[in-house]
């Protein structure tokens, strides 16, 4: 038997959930990539003649959330690694809740450039 495994079972159960999500961050980044080139298609098969590009920065949201998506398959994996350590070491380690802090801060900060990013798309769009 493993030596605290359900420490341990969690510990790998958070690093999926991670792994998961900086998946879905780049899955999400490419499909804002390729967004524009989407809206293109679309007003050719309308027939319509696109006065003027039709998105801006797209390319470069898309890419900026695959770089965050691909940073947070690398710190899951240093978190990860970390915490096994200490699960598997006898030190009493007390808990820092700072990075959980930053973390909630980058989420909000990107959920604040998503959404203006968007508010931009629907409102240049009118």
């Amino acid at each position: 038997m493993i030596k605290q495994y359900s420490d341990q079972a969690a510990n790998e159960r958070t690093y999926l959930a991670w792994l998961r999500t900086g998946i879905a961050i780049i899955a999400f980044g490419f499909v804002l990539e390729r967004f524009d080139l989407f809206l293109h298609t679309i007003v050719k098969t309308l027939g319509a003649e696109p006065v003027r590009q039709v998105s801006e920065g797209g390319r470069e949201a898309g890419l900026a959330l695959v770089l965050v998506g691909l940073t947070t398959l690398a710190v899951a994996t240093w978190r990860f690694t970390l915490t096994a350590r200490k699960i598997s070491s006898e030190q009493i380690i007390s808990f820092d809740p700072r990075s959980a802090k930053r973390l909630g801060i980058l989420i909000i900060a990107l959920g604040i450039f998503v959404l203006a990013y968007m508010t931009r798309l629907l409102f240049s769009a009118q």
